[in-house]
């Protein structure tokens, strides 16, 4: 492969039929070297041409590097340090999906992940206001946090083990246990996975979401044509327009797309789960106090929720809270001091509860039932209501 890569990638997937077919047409001449390479995904191929220029002829004058971009921070304590020094958190996310991360007219951002980025800051500055919302695409966001140039990702990203290891990076604690669906048009008479044969299919590009569909087509020998576009508008622009049969993405995000939709009841989503999808925040490798800090804001919210701690009588619980471990998560006690394990302020919890709620008010605000992006909670709730969320003990 060429050392120069060109930053332009032209994906290709297609199932082995259609790539016969393509091949009745002379190709055009390309106009640089390209590189093709083939992988297979049980009986799926996947063609990949990755355009690349030319090395430079001999003699000739190399090209000028871009000038080095600032290293990310790194070491305990550093990304804090960083922050404070910054006066402000750079949180990576989402801008497309309602209910999760989504930017109106106006430009203000919120949904549920944007809710995690405001708990974040009020833990460090008590003040909401101090975040910068940096808008990513899928294949964006990975980089975007090795580099320095957001401080966490709170973006819908699925925790995976290859994403954990490949990446530089760690998953926190999950906020949102989600699973693939597909979406189709209701009038369709698509009940099942298999009803999509021969369908085209629209999907997000660099995702979890591609591959899984990719899997679960291939183990029931079910052929289609994946669509596969850069960020969600782009998607849901082409399904809306009815340029796919179906559409697909996390669960979540087809209730939140739907809502947006010109006719949202004229789309169903069908009843077939194709993944395990544990979405939640993600900090660089390199720096525990601040992996320590994410972690624990959002465990701050699961047992604010258990304690019955909300906005509304946070104030009330600090003065007059008894149970132990409800006074050491407020900072009521006078012995124990757990903001300054994690080089916060002893308020730390109680500012980020008054700021954006527990993580039943940050669910209800965003996804609750009185909201157009309405998802049952389900797995969701707390273990004491049968759900997954569950803080370790704040001792």
């Amino acid at each position: 492969m060429n050392s120069t890569i060109n930053k332009r990638f032209i994906v290709l997937v297609t199932i082995p039929v259609l790539l016969a077919a393509c091949a009745q047409a002379p190709a055009a001449a390309p106009a640089a070297p390209v590189e093709v390479t083939r992988e297979v995904t049980r009986e799926v191929e996947v063609t990949r041409i990755v355009e690349v220029t030319a090395a430079p002829a001999a003699g000739s004058a190399a090209p000028t590097p871009a000038p080095a971009a600032p290293a990310a921070p790194s070491g305990f304590g550093e990304t804090l340090k960083a922050i404070k020094a910054r006066g402000k958190l750079i949180c990576g996310v989402n801008n497309q999906v309602p209910g999760f991360g989504f930017v109106d007219s106006a430009g203000a951002f919120s949904g549920f992940d944007i809710d995690f980025c405001k708990a974040l800051a009020a833990a460090i500055f008590n003040d909401v206001n101090k975040v910068e919302y940096r808008p990513l695409t899928a294949e964006q966001r990975f980089a975007a946090l090795q580099s320095g140039e957001i401080d966490v990702l709170i973006r819908n990203t699925t925790w995976t083990l290859t994403r954990d290891t490949d990446n530089g990076a760690n998953f926190v604690a999950t906020t949102f246990y989600d699973g693939q669906g597909i979406m189709v048009p209701k009038d369709a008479g698509i009940t099942k996975l298999e009803d999509l044969n021969g369908a085209t299919i629209c999907v997000q590009k660099g995702t979890t979401t591609e591959l899984n569909l990719a899997d679960q087509m291939a183990a029931r020998n079910v052929q289609y044509t994946p669509a596969v576009f850069e960020d969600a508008n782009g998607t849901f622009g082409a399904y809306a327009e009815g340029r796919c049969d179906a559409v697909t993405t996390d669960k979540s995000g087809l209730v939140s797309r739907r809502s947006v939709l010109p006719n949202p009841d004229d789309h169903v989503i069908l009843d077939v789960t194709l993944s395990k999808e544990p979405l939640g925040p993600m900090v660089r490798h390199g720096d525990d106090q601040w992996f320590d800090i994410v972690q624990w804001t959002v465990f701050a919210t699961f047992a604010a929720e258990e304690f019955g701690i909300s906005s509304e009588n946070v104030d009330n619980a600090v003065a007059n809270d008894t149970r132990p471990e409800a006074r050491r998560l407020l900072g009521a006690d006078e012995k124990v001091d757990l903001g300054a394990k994690l080089g916060l302020s002893k308020d730390w919890a109680v500012n980020l509860i008054k700021a954006v709620g527990n993580y039943g008010e940050i669910y209800d605000r965003n996804l609750g039932p009185n909201t157009k992006t309405a998802i049952p909670r389900g797995i969701n709730n707390l273990y004491t209501q049968g759900g997954l969320l569950y803080a370790p003990p704040f001792r």
